[in-house]
C-alpha cells in the first residue's frame, strides 16, 4: 500500500513539474524590438497584373500574366525617384522577358522559391538599396495565342498560385 501511495506522490510531482515547466517557457515570448521596429518601417505594394508577351519563332507565342504583391521598405521607396509600381513592372519584364526566368515549354522546372529571390535580388539591385524585403505570388498564367484567338473552357496554363497576405490598414 505505501509504495502505491509513493508510487501516486511521484507521479503527481512529475506531472506538475512538467506542467509548471512548459507554463513557463511558453508564457512569454521575448520580445525582439529590432525585428518589431523592421516590421513597422515595411508597406505592402500590391503590384499589377504584368502581361509580357513570350517570344518565338516568327512571333508571339503566347502571354505570361503575373500577378505580384510585395514588402517594401516605406522610407526607402518614397526615395525612389520612379514610383515603386512601375520599377516593379519594368523588372518584371526584364526577368521574363529578357532572362527568360519562365520557361513555359517546360512549367514543371520550374522553381516559384528561385523565382521569388530573383525578383526580389533583381528589384534591390536595380533599386541601389534594401527596398524589397519579400515578394509574394498571387498568380502566373500563360495563356497561348491560339488560345486566345479561339477560346475554350481550359484556355491557359496556371504556372504558380500563391497566396497574399492581406493588406494590414495602418
Amino acid at each position: 500500500m505505501i509504495k502505491l501511495v509513493g508510487t501516486g506522490v511521484w507521479v503527481l510531482a512529475i506531472t506538475l513539474a512538467s506542467v509548471y515547466v512548459s507554463l513557463k517557457m511558453a508564457a512569454t515570448p521575448k520580445d525582439d524590438a529590432e525585428a518589431a521596429a523592421r516590421a513597422a518601417a515595411l508597406e505592402f505594394v500590391t503590384g499589377y497584373v504584368t502581361t509580357v508577351p513570350v517570344l518565338g519563332e516568327g512571333g508571339v507565342k503566347g502571354y505570361l500574366m503575373t500577378r505580384l504583391a510585395y514588402k517594401a521598405n516605406k522610407e526607402l521607396a518614397e526615395k525612389q525617384v520612379v514610383p515603386l509600381p512601375q520599377m516593379i513592372t519594368d523588372e518584371l519584364y526584364t526577368l521574363l522577358l529578357g532572362n527568360r526566368l519562365i520557361d513555359v515549354a517546360d512549367t514543371g522546372s520550374f522553381d516559384l522559391d528561385v523565382f521569388r529571390t530573383t525578383v526580389r535580388d533583381g528589384l534591390n539591385k536595380r533599386f541601389g538599396a534594401e527596398v524589397i524585403d519579400e515578394v509574394f505570388v498571387e498568380q502566373i498564367d500563360y495563356l497561348t495565342t491560339a488560345g486566345i484567338a479561339h477560346p475554350s473552357p481550359r484556355q491557359g496554363v496556371t504556372i504558380a498560385r500563391g497566396s497574399v497576405p492581406a493588406e494590414s490598414g495602418d
